[in-house]
């Protein structure tokens, strides 16, 4: 997650590479609460109670059905599976491959359709599909990089131009 070429981000233990906006500290502290994504009585409880609004106030925004949808900083998929449940054909992108192991095992055991996951950053996405996605989130993700504009850039590129965007 860090390079040779790693510039010094806001905390001292981020690092802002030409291709990674990450931290590993952070990173690794969502790899290890991965297998407690989907317990709703974690310290993942809050996101858990939250999605129905979340996912509502989306849902006043734009239809989801049939719309394909980026959700940036997904963890183990609570609002990616969420809104596949909704009809979206969703791609939920982080950096924590344990977090993205959890929501892979979440929509296989939950049967969830149109949802996938990668390993990838926003801005790593952005350069390989610009203006792909109907819909774009990026919830509770921007306080965890080190530099969060970068991520809000990448987002709007992933975007179609002229949708909204979804903070």
């Amino acid at each position: 997650m860090s390079g040779s070429l790693g510039v010094k981000g806001h905390g001292d233990n981020s690092v802002m590479t030409q291709q990674l906006n990450v931290d590993p500290v952070e990173v690794a502290k969502f790899s290890d609460l991965a297998h407690r994504w989907w317990d709703t009585e974690s310290e993942f409880k809050p996101l858990h109670q939250i999605n129905p609004l979340r996912l509502g106030w989306i849902q006043e925004h734009v239809a989801l059905s049939g719309k394909r949808a980026l959700d940036v900083g997904c963890g183990g998929g609570i609002l990616s599976d969420a809104m596949a449940r909704a009809g979206a054909q969703v791609l939920g992108i982080d950096m924590s491959a344990k977090a993205l192991g959890v929501a892979r095992l979440h929509a296989l055991e939950a049967n969830t359709q149109g949802v996938e996951y990668r390993e990838v950053s926003a801005e790593q996405l952005a350069a390989e599909c610009p203006a792909t996605f109907d819909v774009v989130t990026c919830m509770e993700m921007l306080e965890h990089v080190p530099d969060p504009g970068s991520v809000v850039r990448a987002c709007a590129r992933t975007a179609i131009p002229s949708l909204f965007c979804l903070p």
